[in-house]
């Protein structure tokens, strides 16, 4: 009995210890910043936090070989010298 109880506070702990809280004054974050932070890194999540969507590029790299070909043309955009304006340009504002 003693162990059923250790394992519930544990688990009741750990839910509250891991719930996502939203971003201050933007509204995001939440769930949606927790996967940017998680999947994409600390930038993509900035930037979703601040109004910015996931681009599609950065979804891609989930999918197992396909994400080898995006990281290549992601490398040959960065070796090109492609900035951040190049691709808010390209791609639209709501991205970059």
């Amino acid at each position: 009995m003693r162990r059923i109880g250790a394992l519930v506070v544990a688990v009741v702990l750990l839910a509250s210890w891991t719930v996502p809280v939203p971003a201050a004054q933007t509204q995001r974050g939440g769930i949606m910043g927790f996967i940017a932070g998680c999947c994409f890194g600390v930038r993509t999540a900035g930037a979703y936090n601040d109004g910015k969507e996931i681009h599609w590029r950065e979804w891609v790299m989930l999918v197992p070989l396909v994400n080898i070909v995006v990281s290549v043309w992601n490398g040959i955009d960065g070796m090109n010298g492609w900035t951040t304006r190049d691709f808010a340009a390209q791609y639209g504002g709501a991205y970059y």
